[in-house]
């Protein structure tokens, strides 16, 4: 699947601020709290699950 010119915030949105960037892509969900649970345990966590949340979908 192509990225998008969207996706490109997104994803620089992930990796600054994590549960951002899954906000942008699915809203507020589980997919948004379990970020913030990683994103608290750890910053590196938190971005990798934003970056597959947003190359998944």
């Amino acid at each position: 699947m192509p990225f998008t010119f969207s996706d490109i915030f997104k994803i620089a949105g992930a990796i600054i601020i994590p549960p951002l960037g899954v906000f942008l892509e699915r809203g507020i969900g589980k997919d948004f709290v379990i970020n913030v649970l990683l994103t608290i345990l750890g910053f590196i966590p938190g971005m990798i699950h934003a970056l597959y949340i947003i190359c998944k979908y």
